[in-house]
This record gives C-alpha cells, structure tokens and sequence, in this order.
C-alpha cells in the first residue's frame, strides 16, 4: 500500500532528488508565470474597455478602497452610500482593501493622477494572485508526482487562470485572493514528510480563507477534519505537524479577528464573514486538537478516537451555543421577493439543475472535470495508490464539487483543486505512454485524460453542441467574454451612464441593481440599490418603486428620499418587473406615460438611462 508516512518512508534515491527540487521549482515557477502574465496581458489589454473589472464587485471592492484611502476607518465597514438613510454594513475584510490601497498609494508616487495610480494597482494585483496559486500548485504537483507531475500541474494552472476572468488585470474582488489561498493550504497539506512548518503555514491559510469571506468554510472545515483524522490514524509521528497545525489555525484566526473586528462587534454574530460566530468555532476545534497532540498519553488509537470526539463535541457545543444560524445557509434569511426577482436569475447562485436547463452548454466546464478528479481519487484509493494524499484531495475537491450543485459560484474551487489530482494522472500516464510507445491504448489514455482534466475543453464541446464551431472556437466566447460593447452599454452600466447622474446635486438615486456600483463610482449620490444581501432594505425599496402603480410608487420614492430616479429599460431586472406589473411605474414609463411628480430631464450623451428628477 502506497501510503505517505514520514520522510523515512521514501525511497532513498527519492530523498536524495527531493534535495534538488525545490531549486528547480521557482525558476519554473518564475517561467510559467511570465509566459502567462504575458499572455494574459498581450490578450486583454487591448481590448478592454475599462481598468476595473466588469463584475459589480469589482467596482464597490474600488469603491471601498477609495473610502479607506480618504479616511474611512480600518473597522468602520459601512458603504455610506449604498441604502437607505445609514448606509449598509458590507462584509468584505479589510485584508483585500488593504494591498490595494497599499499599491495606488504607491503607484501615485510616481504618476500624475489617481485614474494612473489605480489602473497601475488594479493590473498588479489580480496578477500577483495569480502568480502565488501558480506557485502553490506547483509545490503541490511536485510533492505529489516529482518533477514531471509540478510542471503538468503548472500548466493546467495556467490553463485554469488564463480561462478565467478572476486573475484578470481589473478584477479585484476577493475570490482570486480565496482561490489562492486554498490552493497553498493544500499544497502545505500534501507535504509528505509531515514536517510542522508545512503544516503551520496550512494552519495560517486556513484561517486567512475564513478571514477572507465565508465561502471557503465547508472547504477549510473538512481540511482541519483530514488533518485531525491523520493525527487520530498516526498517533505519535503525526503530532508535530498536527499541533503545529492546529496552533497556526487557533493563533492565527485570533489575530485576524481582532485585526478585523471592531471592540463593539466582539459578541456580534454574523454569518457571512469573520465574526465571534466562525472565529469561536476555528478557535476551539485548532486548540483543541493542539492540546490533544500535545498529550503524550494518547498512544493508544482508542485514546485518540475519544479525544477527536470531544473535539468534535466541544466545536459543536460552540456552534449551537454561540452561532446556531451559521449551521444553515446564510441566505436563508433572505426576503422571498428578494430571491423571486433577485437571487434565482444571479448566475452563480444558481444551482446545478437549474443551470442544466438554462445553460447546458456551460454546464460540462462547471461540473464534469470536478466528477472525473473525483472517480480518479476513487480509483487511486481502491488501488492502494498514494491513498492517503488522494484521501486528502477527495475531501477538498469533493466538497466542493457538492457545494457547486447547491450554488454554481463553487465550481471556481472546485475546478482549482481538481489541478493536484488530474495532474498526477496526467504523469503517471505520460510516463507509462512513454514506456510502452507502441501501446496505442496508452497513448490515447494519456491524451484523453489530459482533455478532460481542462475545463474549458469542455466549455468547448459545450459551444460546439450548442452554437456550432465557428462561434465555439472565438477565444472571446472561451473566455466568457462574447457579451457585446452594445449588450453592456444597454444594461446602464458605462462610465457614460455613471457620468450622466454626476451633474445633479447629491442626493439619492433609484436606479436598477446593477447599475448601483457603477453610480457609486462615478458620482457623489447614495443609490438605494446594489445586488448585496445585507442591502435588503434598499433593494425592496427599488423593486417596489418599479412594481407599484405610480401613485403608489411616489410613497416609496419619497419615504426613501429619492431626488433622481435613473429609468433602464435595457436591464434584465427592470424588464422583469414590467412583466410582472404592467401596470407598475416602469412599464408606464417605457410606454412612455410621465406621472405629475417626476419631472423628465434632458438625455445624456452615450447614457441608456432616462433620468427624472422627483418634484418637492
């Protein structure tokens, strides 16, 4: 049985090539990542339209850097301007505002405006998280296969990055820094020889993925599991990595609460970011099973078993005592009208079933590679190959894999990790391929195995099915960027759009959900509505103005003191609520009906919106 047990498990030509890979692995590293920043850069910057990204999270992530560096406090999280009267408490961490701010303070050394300053940092950003996953896998693809295995790895890396718009220059939200993180939280995890620094530096990403945003916790959480798992199989001689492990994770989740959390929010629960609710869960379980490597009378595998269940037992205690409503999914609190005409028409909230009927030819990129990573660390399982490792990456890949059904936003993960596996395979079938070249079954095994393990091979079996393979072989529809200038302009998201509004006097806009970050950006005006769950209050708001009647509809306008209402007839949402209501104010006003109490203004030049200023 093909198992990782300490170092004094390897073979000893195998020692002795472990002592010259890492020397080989930053100079490839480094090649990899010039060759793909390169490309990505060759092939994006001279079409792109804009310096930040096209996502609204892009957008308010600038937004709130831009508060930060005009003086907003380090704990004071509140978008002042989105909402009603108040503002909204966001629940972004401070740790991804904080490089950015860093680089355009930086940057405005040596340029003559903040627009360069910023441009500069948001092309530098996105790419140096790209480069640290890159890195990671590549650590992780050597300690799983040697050498041929890192550069396999890297380059399904690069694959993965240069498919995806989350590396982009521009696209600043906090998802590449998670993926990242997650990818060198496994690479430390897979260290064969179990030594406590990889395991400490697990401990420390762990619980910066959980600082980060709440998405990776199931992820995170089964990672602890394993580590506690192998401790309770190994006993003695995997003590040090896992109290080296659960120290980093206890130590290190402390410190990013009380770097994050203001004093007055100590006892606040919330379960959508760091808050006492996760903080006392990773804190609990990681001294816990500190304490329990530390007691040297556990050398009995019954003992160990007994003192994972009191683990367990004490984290649970803590979850139902402290934060009972973060056992349940945190958007089950959200308004039903909010998740009719909001939530189930947002692609990555979407489920698996759901985007099997809307989009069946996205649906392979999403879903497949992650079902073939898992078979194959099934498979190695049964084999008695490597099992451990595959053991491993069968609970990270597979729990997100079944989080990606529930909601189409984890398959991101779970392509990223289905890297480690795949690539292995990937190896040991070149390798037997190589052994046996009139073997035509090998070879075709090999060239199979490495087609599947690529989402955007399947994106484009997908494309061709769908759409034929003129369109499918158009890089802009593999890179998900088929959506015309003309598509984005009529959805009231320019800078035309934004700049529209900037010349009113600063007052509360109503406008489309998606068109709130863009007005954010470009002007001084609060917007009631953004697409962000903790701004309920602001988005109901919005949806009732557009439903109701127009002598209903001026309550809302004028109980939310709105002074300028932004009218999109191209958003998805808006048509939407004209279907519902046709009677509603924005199907009057598309026809092009006027009530007394909104005043038309002049159109703007390039701007899709009809804007109206609401009468004293």
């Amino acid at each position: 049985m093909t198992i990782w047990t300490s170092e004094s498990g390897l073979h000893g030509d195998e020692r002795q090539r472990s002592k010259g890979m890492f020397s080989r692995l930053l100079p490839s590293v480094l090649v990899y990542a010039v060759v793909l920043i390169g490309l990505i850069l060759f092939f994006h910057l001279p079409t792109a339209s804009d310096y930040v990204g096209g996502d609204n999270d892009d957008v308010v992530r600038l937004v709130q850097v831009r508060d930060l560096l005009n003086g907003q406090g380090w704990f004071d999280l509140h978008q002042y301007r989105l909402g009603l009267e108040g503002g909204t408490l966001m629940h972004w961490s401070r740790f991804v505002d904080l490089p950015i701010a860093a680089l355009i303070r930086f940057f405005s050394l040596f340029t003559g405006s903040s627009v360069e300053a910023e441009t500069l940092a948001l092309i530098v950003w996105p790419l140096s998280t790209a480069a640290v996953l890159l890195a990671a896998a590549g650590l992780a693809g050597r300690r799983l296969g040697g050498i041929p295995a890192m550069h396999i790895s890297l380059g399904l890396a690069c694959l993965y990055i240069f498919t995806m718009k989350r590396f982009y220059p521009g696209n600043i939200d906090h998802h590449n820094v998670q993926l990242a993180t997650l990818m060198v939280m496994t690479a430390m995890l897979l260290d064969r020889r179990w030594s406590g620094s990889s395991h400490l530096c697990a401990g420390i990403a762990a619980a910066f993925a959980i600082a980060i945003g709440a998405e990776t916790v199931p992820v995170v959480a089964v990672g602890c599991m394993v580590v506690t798992l192998q401790w309770c199989w190994h006993g003695k001689e995997f003590a040090p990595a896992a109290r080296s492990f659960g120290l980093a994770f206890a130590l290190s989740i402390s410190a990013f609460f009380f770097a994050t959390v203001p004093p007055s929010a100590y006892g606040a629960v919330t379960c959508d970011n760091l808050s006492l609710g996760f903080y006392s869960l990773s804190a609990v379980g990681g001294a816990g099973l500190f304490l329990a490597g530390r007691l040297t009378g556990l050398v009995t595998f019954r003992q160990r078993i007994l003192a994972v269940a009191l683990i367990g037992a004490a984290v649970l205690a803590t979850g139902l005592l402290i934060a009972p409503q973060c056992l349940g999914n945190p958007l089950a609190n959200l308004d039903p009208m909010l998740v009719e005409l909001w939530l189930d028409n947002t692609t990555e909230a979407q489920s698996a079933r759901t985007l099997l009927a809307t989009s069946p030819d996205t649906f392979g990129a999403f879903y497949l590679v992650g079902l073939f990573a898992v078979a194959v660390c099934v498979f190695r399982i049964i084999q008695k190959d490597r099992a451990e490792a595959h053991l491993l990456l069968l609970a990270l890949v597979g729990t997100a894999w079944l989080i990606s059904l529930v909601q189409v936003r984890g398959a991101a993960i779970t392509n990223a990790l289905t890297i480690l596996p795949l690539s292995l395979l990937i190896s040991d079938l070149k390798r037997h391929s190589n052994a046996e070249p009139e073997n035509m079954n090998a070879g075709l095994a090999y060239i199979l195995a490495a087609l599947f393990s690529v989402p955007v091979v399947w994106a484009l079996f997908g494309a061709v099915a769908t759409n034929g393979i003129r369109d499918a072989l158009s890089l802009k529809t593999l890179l998900g960027q088929d959506k015309s200038v003309a598509e984005e302009e009529a959805d009231c998201r320019s800078s035309a759009d934004g700049l529209a509004l900037a010349g009113y006097p600063t007052g509360v806009v109503a406008a489309p959900s998606d068109s709130g970050a863009t007005i954010l950006r470009y002007t001084p005006h609060r917007v009631l509505s953004a697409p962000y769950h903790r701004n309920q209050a602001g988005m109901l708001t919005e949806l009732h103005i557009g439903l109701s009647k127009p002598s209903e509809a001026e309550a809302f306008l004028k109980g939310a003191k709105v002074t300028v209402l932004a009218f999109c007839a191209g958003d998805p949402q808006t048509r939407n609520l004209m279907k519902v209501n046709p009677q509603g104010l924005y199907a009057q006003l598309a026809k092009g009906n006027v009530p007394d109490f909104l005043q038309p203004q002049p159109a703007k030049e390039g701007s899709h919106f009809r804007i109206y200023t609401v009468r004293p």
